[in-house]
């Protein structure tokens, strides 16, 4: 039953993904006062399969001077870890028994830089190359800040296990007390899943679409579907740890809707920042600041417990 729950579970995430960019590109359509899709199927609500079909039957097409078991395997794996991921979804029984769920997202995010500095590298193309480095230099800064962040509400419950979240917020959500906090988790969160106006991967008007310049048809659908599973993954986790995981009222589902939308919604607004202001953010601004409350939750907790 926990495999055929997990297959379910994956195999909803993969459709949420295809409505995530259908809603996308509805939401910046009218952003753009524009309409989005609206002719494939009833106010386009089939577009997204439309797309899919369309990627997997294009060519394959492979650069001559490509290292191609690296370039054909590395959006495999970039897949294959956003499936991993999904692993740490809160259930009622959970799938698996994970004590260190922490320690795993940690992993996880972690590994995630190789997927894209491969598939840059492995196309031997000096725009996907630079896109690539630009990923990983992006994704190892901004983890450092995302840890200490997400450390210090693991402070908090006293366990590395995500569905411990859904006890200790039943009185009151962590986000009432740790709101500085919160906005730095967002701006890592989009920072993380290379998102305007972070997008620096992926910068079209300098880079041409970045380390997946080179890819086509299946093999860029999975890298297009694992950076939306990485969306909705973090937005899930934003309403564990900050929004009450009360993970079997309908709720959640809700406040993990309206982060998405902003996901979109920052897309549609804010352009992209310099490369330097991007790197100043993160080391002279998140990690003082999430270093500084760590040392605060650490030492009152210290002195909570003494009283004890």
């Amino acid at each position: 039953m926990f495999i055929y729950s997990y297959v379910i579970l994956i195999i909803m995430v993969l459709l949420s993904s295809g409505f995530v960019v259908l809603l996308e590109r509805k939401v910046l359509g009218y952003i753009q006062l524009r309409k989005g899709p609206n002719s494939v199927g009833f106010l386009g609500l089939l577009q997204p399969f439309a797309d899919g079909l369309k990627l997997f039957f294009k060519e394959q097409c492979f650069p001559l001077m490509s290292n191609f078991f690296i370039y054909l395997m590395s959006p495999i794996f970039m897949l294959t870890l956003s499936f991993t991921m999904w692993c740490l979804f809160p259930q009622i029984s959970n799938n698996f028994g994970f004590m260190f769920g922490l320690l795993f997202f940690l992993c996880c995010t972690g590994l995630g830089v190789y997927g894209v500095m491969l598939s840059g590298w492995s196309s031997n193309s000096k725009y996907a190359l630079l896109g690539g480095l630009r990923a990983v230099a992006q994704t190892i800064s901004y983890e450092v800040s995302m840890a200490l962040i997400i450390l210090c509400l693991f402070l908090f419950i006293g366990s590395f296990n995500f569905c411990d979240f859904y006890y200790y917020q039943e009185g009151v959500w962590f986000i009432f007390f740790s709101y500085p906090i919160w906005l730095c988790w967002l701006s890592s969160c989009l920072a993380e899943t290379n998102r305007a106006p972070f997008d620096f991967a992926e910068g079209e008007s300098e880079l041409v679409s970045g380390f997946n310049i080179e890819y086509s048809g299946v093999s860029f659908a999975f890298i297009f579907l694992s950076e939306y599973m990485n969306i909705i993954f973090m937005s899930m986790l934003t309403v564990v740890i900050f929004l009450g995981s009360n993970f079997t009222s309908f709720l959640f589902y809700l406040k993990m809707g309206f982060m998405i939308f902003w996901f979109i919604w920052i897309r549609g607004t804010l352009p992209r920042f310099r490369y330097d202001k991007l790197m100043y953010l993160t080391w002279k601004t998140f990690l003082p600041l999430s270093l500084n409350f760590f040392s605060f939750y650490s030492m009152f907790l210290l002195l909570l417990l003494s009283n004890i």
